[in-house]
């Protein structure tokens, strides 16, 4: 790869593992969930030993904007894949 080759973002390398595993899991039933869910296992536990104390009201934080404010979990996706981190890290 050349130096001028953009490198993806961490959300676009994340959203590429998420596609391998849902390819791993073939046709299985609810192949996209189980990608999703090995995925979210992994976060979990790297929040709970890298968030330090304070780590349960860090992810209470991400639901609260998940299912209350789905427009801003949007931005927030959408600045991490461009690079920028204007909003909480995801």
């Amino acid at each position: 790869m050349s130096m001028s080759a953009k490198q993806p973002s961490p959300t676009e390398r994340v959203e590429a593992l998420f596609e391998a595993l849902t390819t791993h899991y073939g046709d299985g039933d609810d192949r996209e969930l189980r990608a999703a869910a090995k995925l979210l296992l992994v976060a979990l536990d790297k929040i709970r030993t890298h968030g330090g104390r304070n780590w349960p009201s860090l992810l209470d934080e991400y639901i609260q904007i998940v299912k209350h404010d789905p427009e801003r979990f949007a931005r927030m996706l959408q600045s991490n894949s461009s690079g920028s981190s204007d909003e909480l890290l995801a």
